[in-house]
């Protein structure tokens, strides 16, 4: 009954219930199924001074507060400053390549191509269908992005070559979902993605934590390396406000080094 709450009466994606439905059962297996106010805020002390990071608090507080509206005792919960995390460990180009080229087929060159050139995140990659190939435009069309909103990401030609042929070999008709598994063809899944990503990251030696994710602050990083200013890479990450790209830039702690050493005076 709580799912269908958050589906029909709070319009939430599938995503967000599946996660708010996780934080309303711990609650639950903790305090019991009607907490009243004291209990729910002694539970979220015991996890607000915990170790866990900001976005599982956030959420579990968020899942706390629309069960409680749902049982009918509703409570607004206060929320922790978001800290400014620092994108330290982000693939330069080179590793980009080796990643590239870690691949044992076309359809994995294709995924990671795609997902290294165009930045889009793991779950627009996997809801891509034949038809959101852009390619007399060297670009994807994604749909129901994060927030449920639509734009387009560019590609280089050289990625759209790599698509092409991928397409040769695994032929998909406009509606049909452009990566599925092998074995049965259903619909590219996010935890298919990180274990593709991982492996790849194995062969390529790359002693890094890797996932799909990374791949979009890696873009980032590298674009800004290259020139790239602020309203292109607004635009290629789908960002709505110009602020929420300035403060990824700021978190990516070398690109103000890289402008220093390119734009130092020369005394010697």
């Amino acid at each position: 009954m709580f799912e269908r709450f958050l589906v029909v009466d709070e319009g939430l994606s599938e995503i967000t219930v599946h996660g708010y439905v996780g934080g309303a059962r711990r609650l639950i297996e903790t305090v019991g199924e009607y907490p009243d106010h004291e209990k729910v805020k002694n539970y979220v002390y015991t996890f607000y001074t915990s170790p866990f990071s900001y976005s599982y608090k956030l959420n579990t507080s968020l899942a706390i507060e629309k069960y409680m509206k749902f049982i009918g005792n509703p409570i607004k919960l206060g929320r922790q400053k978001k800290p400014k995390p620092l994108m330290k460990d982000t693939l330069t180009e080179a590793e980009i390549t080796t990643l590239i080229f870690s691949s044992k087929n076309i359809r994995e060159k294709a995924i990671v191509s795609l997902l290294a050139y165009s930045g889009i995140r793991n779950k627009e990659l996997c809801n891509l269908r034949k038809k959101d190939f852009m390619y007399a435009q060297n670009a994807v069309r994604v749909v129901s992005g994060k927030g449920f909103k639509d734009g387009i990401s560019e590609i280089p030609p050289e990625c759209t070559k790599i698509i092409f042929e991928y397409l040769e070999k695994y032929p998909r008709t406009d509606d049909e979902f452009l990566f599925t598994t092998l074995r049965v063809q259903n619909n590219y899944k996010g935890q298919d993605l990180r274990k593709l990503i991982h492996v790849l990251a194995k062969r390529a030696k790359i002693n890094k934590r890797t996932y799909p994710h990374l791949l979009r602050h890696s873009m980032s990083a590298n674009m800004l390396l290259r020139g790239a200013n602020l309203v292109a890479l607004n635009r290629q990450l789908r960002h709505t406000l110009l602020e929420t790209t300035l403060h990824y830039v700021n978190s990516i702690i070398f690109v103000d080094k890289n402008q220093y050493q390119k734009y130092a005076p020369s005394y010697l």
